[in-house]
């Protein structure tokens, strides 16, 4: 980063690390808070997104709303939400996570007391001392935590808040729940003489985001450039090789081989 002359910004969205919270937050609140804070800091008139896993769901909003504001976007484990109009039932069919999303976001609307208890529950038998290890990190994605003293994930304690629960749920009704557009129709928002400034970087062992999803996205918008990294789980990016990949293909345009994708429409 030193080499590069990167300087990073981290955004803590609504409710997560010192920003206050925003009940009624959305997708366009949350892109007029990133263009807020570029304003606020002087960044220019224009600069690069990361977005990763749950943060997917603003930086589509800044490609939607801020398309004017940006030089470049990477995605890294991107949602993809089940509710996206033109995702097609062949794609969704055989899709387990479909259902468990489906619950999840209808028990969060209705029954958050009930979701609140289960998730609890759940933590509190994950974290026990019988050695068991969560089911939806990788074996990799575990070793990647223990290198990133400063990754702040939601634990069994914190989970306990009230707070803390009601922001998490706020979060995943706005990501899971209808969007004011799809994704999947956007067309590309930048100049045709750009070497195609948007990225999406997928593991393919990520057991969040189900791997065929992911290419369904890279297949239908290819003015973005499809990465999958071959034994990378959802925390590809505290692994620095990678990071440092995802780096240099967003502010250099370099090529990527060991990551190109190797699959056929």
């Amino acid at each position: 980063m030193n080499t590069m002359g990167v300087y990073i910004v981290q955004f803590d969205r609504a409710g997560y690390g010192g920003s206050d919270p925003n009940p009624k937050r959305s997708l366009r609140s949350e892109a007029s808070d990133i263009e807020e804070l570029a304003n606020y800091l002087e960044l220019g008139s224009k600069f690069y997104i990361i977005g990763f896993s749950m943060g997917s769901y603003p930086t589509w909003s800044c490609i939607k709303h801020l398309s004017h504001r940006l030089v470049g976007v990477a995605f890294v484990a991107p949602i993809v939400n089940y509710q996206w109009p033109s995702l097609p039932e062949s794609v969704l069919k055989d899709d387990e996570r479909k259902k468990w999303y489906k619950r999840m976001t209808l028990v969060a609307r209705y029954a958050p007391k009930l979701l609140h208890w289960w998730i609890n529950r759940k933590t509190s038998q994950s974290s026990s001392t019988d050695g068991t290890k969560p089911t939806y990190f990788t074996d990799k994605d575990l070793e990647l935590l223990k290198n990133a003293p400063g990754f702040q994930f939601l634990t069994a304690d914190k989970l306990k808040s009230r707070s803390v629960f009601n922001n998490l749920r706020s979060d995943f009704l706005v990501a899971f729940s209808k969007w004011d557009f799809d994704p999947l129709e956007l067309s590309n928002p930048f100049s045709e003489n750009d070497k195609r400034p948007v990225h999406i970087w997928h593991g393919c062992e990520d057991r969040f985001i189900n791997l065929k999803l992911q290419r369904h996205v890279s297949e239908r918008l290819p003015w973005i450039q499809y990465h999958e990294v071959h034994d990378g789980g959802h925390l590809l990016i505290y692994d620095t090789a990678v990071c440092e990949a995802i780096l240099k293909s967003l502010l250099l345009g370099e090529d990527t081989p060991l990551y190109t994708p190797k699959f056929t429409s």
